[in-house]
């Protein structure tokens, strides 16, 4: 079945509050997307974010972003009032978050409705805890604590709540109770609040595709909880992190830093962390893009300690097994496969064998040197066709950057020669559009027709990434006609 959505983050809606959250303005944009006859949002990861602002390196991989939840629902609650709502600093400028302002004022706003709340109390509130205690009491004590020691990592705690000794954790619980419902009172908020979106979008014939990293981050409460599961010393600190090896994004690759697995204690138990982690997700998303699916062919080894990735090694991931697992336990759930970047062998067969479709990336097409499997006329029907991702440029950015010999390579597959630059991102959604992919996705900033100001994150860079905000008013109806009419015209209606 042939269908299209749109790539665009919740932080990147527009709100009255800093970042985009499930307000009204989400509301809006299903609405919009339904009138663009598209089938799909595509969102990056929901979890709440630590130094970096990065989505991909989150304090938990079950916990959701508190920067999400809508203030309007408070103030509607009463739980706070609006005049002291509007009066934080939440930032000036429409089209950026500025999570400085964010982090040293949603909190305080959080604990003013907290207070007023009477959570405690709530039968709903009461029953989610319940049901979520097996990751929430890890994820809120996590956080307490983590806030008692300035907001350093665990490593930096005193050792025995670092190692979880436990009269340790039995301390700190007491200790720490109403902080710890503070936290779990945020989570509450952000289950009620992203269920009720996802279930108005579903009423829409839209469905959510949620990205879930591969990895978690060290400085979260799963590698703090669980330091089984990842390959750490007897001190509890990696031996060896995540990262990819040098590459067109970066000469000397990607060092991550994440904690990486300890497959073989993961197969011993039958993989069971990992489905319980995938059970979780396809609660909160109807189809979920794993993340550098290639690892669980082979991953990239780094020594702990090293400055760059130049001095990794390829070690052998689970493959298929975990996969065999999840079918096993959960059923065939809809996947898409993140299988960029250098593809062996082996990758290629776990990806096929798995049945879940690939990516493909337009911009990764025009090289002058060489055919690409990337171009529209060597995709099978089994994949997802995106112009770009949340690690590329728009396109419009990214055409103007192009070296001569691919920008005139570009120009003659795509019949650019006449077209102008207002026009010239159209061309790049048609070509996506009209190739044999199930899926097509489009990127937000595309279809708006903006530059390298819209570009959400840069690989291997620190700073300036995952700002952009979509100014409101600008995903117009005519808009939204337009991608009906192409959605249309190449069969990708519901």
């Amino acid at each position: 079945m042939r269908r299209s959505g749109v790539l665009m983050p919740v932080a990147s809606l527009p709100s009255e509050y800093g970042i985009g959250c499930f307000s009204k303005e989400a509301y809006h944009f299903i609405d919009l997307l339904k009138e663009a006859g598209q089938s799909c949002w595509q969102i990056l990861p929901l979890g709440p974010t630590s130094y970096g602002d990065s989505p991909y390196q989150s304090f938990s991989t079950f916990a959701g972003n508190p920067y999400f939840i809508d203030p309007e629902d408070l103030i509607a609650k009463g739980w706070i009032a609006k005049e002291e709502c509007d009066g934080y600093d939440f930032g000036e400028d429409l089209e950026s978050i500025d999570y400085a302002k964010i982090y040293h004022n949603r909190f305080k706003l959080l604990r003013t409705a907290w207070k007023n709340s009477h959570i405690g109390e709530d039968k709903g509130f009461r029953k989610f805890r319940k049901e979520s205690a097996c990751w929430l009491e890890d994820y809120s004590l996590y956080m307490a604590v983590k806030d008692s020691f300035d907001g350093a990592s665990w490593i930096e705690w005193d050792e025995d709540i670092r190692t979880r000794e436990p009269e340790a954790i039995q301390k700190y619980n007491e200790r720490f109770a109403e902080e710890k419902e503070f936290y779990q009172f945020q989570q509450y908020l952000f289950q009620v609040q992203w269920k009720k979106l996802k279930a108005y979008a579903n009423k829409k014939g839209i469905q959510v595709i949620g990205d879930i990293p591969i990895y978690v981050a060290f400085d979260s409460s799963d590698a703090w909880a669980n330091p089984e599961l990842f390959q750490f010393d007897k001190e509890c600190r990696p031996v060896a992190v995540a990262g990819c090896p040098p590459d067109s994004f970066s000469a000397t690759g990607q060092l991550w830093g994440n904690p990486l697995y300890n497959w073989k204690y993961h197969k011993k138990t039958g993989f069971e962390w990992w489905i319980r982690r995938l059970d979780f997700c396809y609660r909160l998303y109807d189809v979920v893009r794993i993340d550098h699916f290639r690892a669980f062919d082979e991953y990239y080894s780094i020594p702990a300690g090293n400055k760059t990735a130049e001095n990794g090694t390829w070690k052998p991931g689970p493959g298929y097994a975990l996969f065999a697992a999840m079918k096993k336990e959960l059923g065939e759930k809809e996947v898409i496969a993140e299988d960029l970047g250098f593809l062996t062998p082996s990758v290629i067969k776990l990806v096929k064998r798995s049945g879940y479709p690939g990516m493909k990336v337009l911009q990764f097409a025009f090289d002058s040197r060489e055919e690409s499997d990337y171009l529209p006329h060597n995709y099978g029907h089994n994949c997802v066709v995106y112009t770009g991702t949340h690690d590329n440029d728009t396109v419009l950015g990214w055409y103007r950057e192009l070296a001569m010999p691919d920008k005139v390579y570009c120009d003659r597959y795509l019949n650019l020669t006449e077209c102008k630059e207002e026009e010239l991102q159209w061309e790049f959604i048609r070509a996506a559009f009209a190739s044999v992919a199930d899926l097509a996705v489009i990127p937000m900033q595309d279809y708006l027709g903006l530059g390298s100001e819209a570009r959400i994150n840069t690989p291997s860079t620190l700073g300036g990434n995952w700002q952009w905000r979509m100014e409101k008013g600008s995903f117009t109806k005519e808009l939204a006609d337009r991608m009906r009419d192409m959605t249309k015209l190449y069969g990708r209606l519901p």
